[in-house]
């Protein structure tokens, strides 16, 4: 079986576990998630803890139940404690702007960028260069900063366009003449 797998995940006070079938539905403070476990992998609880087991000795087998034991620490931990990612805009000109449920980019384009806030995602603007994206979904927060970075990626010669905040960008030297 997986090493990871072999590890338990505890389960915090004031989480609630549900397992009906294959379906697990976590509660928490910030909200509730559910996912849909294989057929090859159980889960089960005992106490405060979720143990990940195989139903046959498969190598898909023993790699989804490393998955599934990951998928379910990331869901304690997204009703619990939530996710955030943070994006650092960088040029001249460039910004950006929460409004409602619109997040309002200046890229350098000629026409402004308007994203949709997803259902689940919160959006906030400390300053004019700075983006964080918090939900309790670390799928979803880590796919709604890709989707925020690939409308300007980072440019290897000036370091223009949206980054991670702990992204670092190798620079190439200009043409020499």
């Amino acid at each position: 079986m997986s090493r990871i797998a072999n590890n338990p995940v505890t389960i915090p006070s004031g989480v609630d576990v549900n397992i009906v079938g294959s379906l697990i539905t976590i509660k928490g403070s910030k909200g509730e998630l559910s996912h849909d476990i294989h057929p090859l992998v159980k889960v089960e609880q005992e106490d405060n803890e979720l143990k990940t087991t195989v139903n046959n000795n498969s190598k898909t087998a023993n790699a989804l139940s490393g998955t599934t034991r990951s998928l379910m620490q990331n869901i304690v931990t997204g009703v619990t404690d939530g996710f955030e990612r943070k994006l650092e805009i960088v040029g001249v000109g460039y910004r950006a702007a929460v409004a409602g449920k619109v997040l309002n980019l200046s890229l350098g384009f000629s026409h402004p960028v308007a994203f949709e806030i997803p259902e689940g995602i919160t959006i906030e603007t400390p300053s004019q260069t700075e983006v964080v994206i918090k939900g309790i979904d670390k799928q979803q927060v880590g796919q709604v900063a890709a989707n925020i970075r690939a409308y300007r990626p980072p440019e290897p010669y000036k370091g223009k366009g949206v980054r991670y905040s702990d992204e670092r960008i190798i620079r190439k030297e200009a043409k020499k003449s």
